[in-house]
């Protein structure tokens, strides 16, 4: 009698989780299908992964939800929004294709990461006036806003690139004066995925533009606000996980403009004080 009692109960118990598991909240996130490590990056199996994928698995755990990746063209990430095809977008901003978002009640989540968008130069280029600079790298579909006065005019030639890597390679063979480009990814490219770190570095001294990446929805506004609680609430995760894949490190004040074996020296020579004192 005992042992059927308990096989009832496990019968009970396996019963009640799956009404659960099957209520579970469920959203699509639209992600860009793109290498810009390391805020994120898209592997050749379509797994998404990178500092934002582990910020967004750790806001779903802690919100009991499920979140799946739709990779799109980040052409075309935002259509899918407009239509549903996707819950929430990722990276997205007010200040981003306004024309094209007018009369929709979009949601943004709060500040998520900063970011820097600025010309790379050779360090021998540093800090140059920029009457100097007379070619400005660029990947197509980029629109660098501080120069489309001096592009439209002449004083700057646009240089095209496909690529990331040819926009690098290049600016490297000095077939431009600059190349402009998120700084961080330039960086962590330069550094991890070419045979010339360091070789370019940015230059705060020319026109840049400072932003941040923000989670957008239009069907979801509550879902964004639990995402801002969670940002709130775990400041300290969140800065960890920044830590770890260094998304804001080459463009906070302190550093900005800086090598990266440099940054990399000072923040040795402090560990090893801190080390000190507290032993």
């Amino acid at each position: 009698m005992e042992s059927v009692v308990k096989s009832l109960f496990r019968y009970w118990l396996l019963a009640s989780l799956i009404p659960c598991a099957a209520s579970a909240e469920s959203y699509v996130v639209g992600v860009e299908k793109a290498e810009f490590e390391p805020y994120f990056t898209v592997d050749q199996q379509g797994s998404y992964r990178g500092f934002s994928r582990d910020l967004l698995d750790l806001f779903a755990r802690d919100a009991g939800i499920e979140l799946t990746y739709k990779p799109v063209e980040p052409a075309n990430l935002l259509d899918e929004l407009l239509t549903g095809r996707v819950d929430l977008k990722y990276p997205d901003s007010p200040y981003w294709a306004k024309d094209l978002k007018a009369g929709r009640n979009l949601s943004y989540s709060g500040d998520i990461v900063a970011f820097i968008d600025g010309v790379m130069v050779a360090p021998s280029r540093l800090g140059k006036n920029i009457q100097l600079l007379k070619r400005l790298a660029v990947v197509k579909g980029w629109t660098p806003e501080q120069y489309r006065e001096a592009i439209g005019s002449g004083h700057i030639t646009r240089v095209d690139n496909g690529s990331l890597r040819e926009l690098i390679r290049g600016t490297l063979k000095q077939q431009a004066d600059g190349a402009y480009y998120n700084v961080e990814v330039a960086i962590h490219y330069l550094n991890y995925r070419s045979s010339s770190p360091n070789a370019l570095v940015f230059d705060p001294s020319l026109p840049y533009s400072r932003g941040t990446y923000q989670l957008s929805t239009l069907k979801h506004p509550q879902l964004v606000e639990r995402f801002n609680r969670f940002l709130g609430e775990h400041r300290q995760e969140v800065e960890a996980l920044k830590s770890k894949y260094r998304v804001e490190e080459n463009i906070s004040s302190e550093f900005l403009g800086m090598e990266q074996w440099k940054v990399d020296f000072i923040k040795r020579q402090r560990a090893k004080e801190q080390a000190a004192k507290n032993g």
